[in-house]
């Protein structure tokens, strides 16, 4: 049965109409924002998306810096009953204008640093209507009308709206793009009741975000990570979140939690290694109650190495832009170094077999499923795949995971990504944490590529802390010291940088590909006996 829900009105209003107007909603480049400052610019945004002409359930696309202005355009157009669609400012204008053209919008929303790419797209994007960008100068596009954030704004001057559109639990309120880490995003459909479902499972029981918490995020506004981190969890709690549009850089983003008491501080293993390595003052960090990763697996030297070197414990987890937000993760003062954790109160986890089969002990690896409330409804037109990764009330996540003997759960890496080596499972998660145990290494990754023969082998992409050098030998060398040796990297290949979406995540594919015009060589007896045991 259905009922009336608008996640905006419960993101803004309803912590004014519980006594919180006055309270912090936003801090950002620009000042700050009580929560009744924001519910009347939310209320402003929607009446001006109105005023152009948007519809309850049509697109509105961002892309946009981390600013106020982002957090007022989500939320404005889930507020008139539209759909929010957040897009990555790393995009180039053609990868923008698939999105925009996939996602069928009406408007387009930008910030003027992102201009180039806006109008790019923009030329590509025949359904679109409007071009808005924030600043003083508005876009210089043709076909749509071209409009500044004030005239949006002043378009609804004639309509002002004063209560959310009647929207149900189920109705449409975002959709995110998945980072295509597989190549080819794709639009999850999420619905009102989805954001409401993860402030009161991960944000509530995991977090315990309350009212005096102050959250970070290194993940911006938009994809998953970001959004919950930065609006969904602490506006549900009458918190205050930080808006930061700057690039990841560790003693910004550590002059910010000095600056504002930041208790929650989000990011992930890219941004937590160099974090280590800048060696900022301890009590720097003296707020801090928890920091949070999630996007790749944390390499339990980071974890370790934030903890003794900053004094705060890194809770890390598992979540996916279909799920909203993480769903298997550590809690304080239990963590399990390695693991992504235990399943989050709200969500029901199958590891299962090949043939479909449900695993029900500790120590046999099986592919992921999840069920839970915040699980999209599907990808926007992409039936095929739809029909493979929801099935029922579960998802096929794609990762390979292990039950420990304590209940935690630990990644062993994209089901695509597991090799086999000599007839044996190998774990590319495995062999990159040796990897990141060399004092020489910032990043690793591990890919499998076939050799002359057509079987798997590892390759490392590795990347160099700064000021170090990297000998292949000897890594290969410190590598089968710590490990059985047929599980050792066959290639050591430096990088500059990793290829990586516009998440942070690693685009393992790129980097198969890179590998193919440098295969490694072939079996030898030794790997034969190595194999063996």
């Amino acid at each position: 049965m259905t009922e009336l829900f608008n996640a905006a009105a419960y993101l803004t209003e309803r912590r004014v109409e519980a006594g919180d107007g006055e309270r912090v909603a936003l801090r950002h480049p620009g000042g700050s924002h009580t929560y009744s400052q924001l519910t009347a610019a939310v209320r402003r945004v929607a009446a001006g998306l109105a005023g152009i002409g948007v519809r309850p359930e049509e697109r509105v696309v961002l892309c946009m810096a981390d600013d106020v202005e982002l957090a007022a355009g989500i939320l404005g157009a889930m507020y008139l009953g539209a759909v929010a669609v957040p897009c990555s400012t790393m995009l180039t204008g053609g990868e923008l204008a698939k999105l925009v053209v996939d996602s069928r919008a009406r408007v387009l929303v930008g910030s003027p640093q992102f201009t180039q790419s806006v109008t790019a797209a923009a030329a590509e994007a025949p359904d679109l209507r409007h071009v808005v960008v924030t600043g003083d100068t508005p876009p210089d596009v043709d076909g749509p009308a071209a409009l500044t954030w004030s005239e949006l704004l002043a378009a609804g001057e004639g309509t002002p709206i004063a209560a959310p559109y009647a929207t149900w639990d189920e109705s449409p309120a975002l959709w995110l793009y998945t980072s295509g880490t597989t190549g080819t995003p794709k639009g999850a459909m999420h619905r009102h009741t989805d954001i409401r479902y993860v402030c009161e499972t991960y944000g509530a029981k995991v977090l315990g975000v309350g009212p005096d918490d102050v959250c970070l995020s290194v993940a911006k506004l938009f994809f998953a990570y970001g959004i919950g981190n930065s609006l969904f969890f602490p506006l549900s709690a009458g918190a205050t979140a930080v808006l930061e549009p700057s690039r990841p850089n560790p003693a910004l983003y550590a002059d910010r939690v000095a600056e504002h008491g930041v208790t929650l501080f989000f990011g992930g293993p890219s941004f937590w290694g160099p974090l280590m390595a800048a060696d900022l003052p301890r009590e720097t960090f003296a707020t801090l109650r928890n920091g949070v990763s999630a996007g790749e697996t944390l390499p339990p030297r980071m974890f370790h190495g934030v903890r003794d070197q900053y004094g705060f414990e890194i809770l890390d987890g598992i979540g996916s832009t279909e799920a909203l937000h993480i769903f298997i993760s550590n809690v304080a003062g239990k963590v399990v170094p390695g693991s992504s954790g235990f399943p989050v109160p709200g969500y029901r986890v199958e590891l299962r077999r090949s043939d479909g089969t449900v695993i029900d002990g500790p120590g046999e690896p099986g592919m992921l499923y999840i069920a839970g409330e915040s699980i999209c409804t599907g990808y926007w037109c992409r039936t095929d795949v739809n029909r493979t990764v929801f099935q029922g009330e579960w998802m096929r996540t794609g990762d390979q995971y292990v039950r420990g003997e304590d209940g935690s759960y630990t990644c062993l890496g994209r089901a695509d990504d597991v090799l086999k080596v000599g007839g044996i499972w190998v774990s590319p998660s495995e062999v990159e944490s040796r990897l990141l145990e060399h004092p020489a290494l910032a990043e690793a990754v591990v890919v499998g590529v076939p050799d002359e023969d057509g079987l798997d082998k590892p390759v490392a992409y590795v990347v160099a802390r700064q000021g170090a050098s990297v000998d292949p030998d000897e890594v290969v060398a410190f590598c089968r010291a710590g490990l059985a040796a047929f599980k050792r990297p066959r290639l050591v290949i430096e990088l500059d940088e990793l290829p990586k979406t516009a998440t942070g995540k690693i685009q393992r594919y790129r980097l198969r590909q890179m590998a193919t015009a440098s295969p490694p060589p072939s079996g030898t007896a030794a790997d034969v006996a190595e194999a063996k045991g």
